[in-house]
């Protein structure tokens, strides 16, 4: 195709052409960047211009949170990058890397609830016929609210 006739890549996008690119509704956006984890910039209207690179930046973040990384999480990794550096492969390993404990420990977690969910609400709260068989006593509702055979290790 002769140089002419290519198509302008353009190098910003407006919160609504991000919005359409990304998926991620505007509010979301804004959110995202209420919290630091993305950027723009002001023109002199004081529309937000958001680099190209922010494309990659919210499907990164997207990513994380399908896996129920917390947003600070996210947060952090994305603030060790100055701003506007496209994430690269290597990024997306090291941050995975970084997050396998806490990956594997959500698994873990998950399974245990998983396995224990049916057996009892795990409040301690003698509300199922079933608890004075797995909570004896309330013992459970002696150390305050909350689920505790599900959240145990």
């Amino acid at each position: 195709m002769p140089e002419q006739e290519r198509p302008r890549i353009a190098k910003e996008l407006t919160i609504g052409e991000l919005s359409e690119r990304s998926g991620v509704s505007a509010s979301a956006l804004r959110f995202y960047e209420r919290q630091g984890l993305i950027h723009s910039r002001r023109t002199s209207g004081n529309q937000r211009r958001y680099h190209r690179t922010t494309l990659r930046r919210v499907a990164f973040i997207r990513a994380t949170q399908s896996v129920g990384m917390p947003l600070e999480c996210v947060g952090h990794v994305l603030n060790m990058l100055p701003p506007d550096t496209e994430l690269t492969r290597e990024f997306w390993v090291g941050a995975s890397e970084h997050w396998r404990q806490q990956v594997n420990d959500r698994i873990a977690k998950m399974e245990r609830m998983r396995d224990r969910f049916t057996e009892c609400i795990g409040c301690g709260c003698l509300s199922f016929e079933q608890c004075t068989l797995v909570n004896p006593g309330d013992v459970l509702g002696q150390q305050g609210p909350g689920p505790r055979r599900l959240l145990a290790p």
